[in-house]
């Protein structure tokens, strides 16, 4: 087979030697990173986000008035996330978090 200039050989062969090589690859790669991470914890080094470092301004905050709106008239909370151009559990959370809802619920 040959795609522009280069020629590709697709015999069974070569493709798992292909494969075979870019896993080795992956390997290697994940055992570098695996040894760096693991000298920075020697350093003391302290790893991820820090507890507490989430945002305190969410995506919605400032559409809690059109949220309630919505939920009021019995939009789904899917619908709602696909209006506001956000993932449904962004609005699931969201709804959970910040805005109390009637005992009946939606």
């Amino acid at each position: 087979m040959i795609y522009g200039y280069i020629r590709v050989s697709t015999d069974k062969q070569t493709v798992e030697n292909l494969a075979f090589a870019f896993g080795l690859t992956a390997e290697i790669e994940r055992n570098l990173i695996s040894e760096a991470l693991a000298r920075k914890r020697a350093e003391g080094v302290v790893l991820g986000r820090p507890k507490g470092s989430k945002g305190k301004v969410k995506r919605l905050t400032g559409k809690e008035a059109e949220i309630k709106m919505l939920l009021a008239h019995k939009v789904s909370k899917n619908a709602i996330a696909r209006l506001l151009g956000v993932h449904r559990h962004t609005v699931g959370t969201f709804v959970k978090e910040n805005l109390p809802l009637p005992k009946g619920g939606v």
